[in-house]
């Protein structure tokens, strides 16, 4: 399975982007889905998941109610709405998948990444 990351860039605080990752390769629509985000010096956290048919989402507690993960199986890309934004939400964010149908919280339970994509936020 590969996964692109894209829609990062440079946002004033309280602004919003919308994060794609398409996904390609053996029954991609088939595996859960996290984005996970890494600041300088900070070690890689989780912000959402979401489930195969996209019937059960988490949140990391610091994006609940701004962040919202969603996913076309048909166009086989889960997307990342990230609103109200805030200067600690500067990040490399990356989406990863899991051959497993359900979410998880960690990085080790995901099996395949895609590259980062930088979203900057200005105070």
């Amino acid at each position: 399975v590969q996964l692109q990351a894209s829609g990062g860039g440079l946002v004033q605080a309280g602004g919003s982007l919308r994060l794609s990752c398409a996904t390609s390769g053996r029954s991609a629509s088939n595996y859960a889905v996290g984005w996970f985000r890494q600041a300088p010096g900070r070690e890689r956290e989780f912000v959402a998941a979401i489930s195969r048919g996209g019937g059960t989402t988490d949140y990391a507690d610091f994006v609940k109610g701004r962040f919202t993960i969603s996913r076309d199986n048909a166009k086989n890309t889960v997307y990342l709405q990230v609103n109200s934004l805030k200067p600690e939400d500067t990040a490399a964010y990356y989406c990863a998948a899991r051959r497993i149908i359900m979410t998880a919280p960690l990085p080790r339970e995901y099996h395949y990444w895609g590259q980062g994509t930088l979203v900057t936020v200005s105070s």
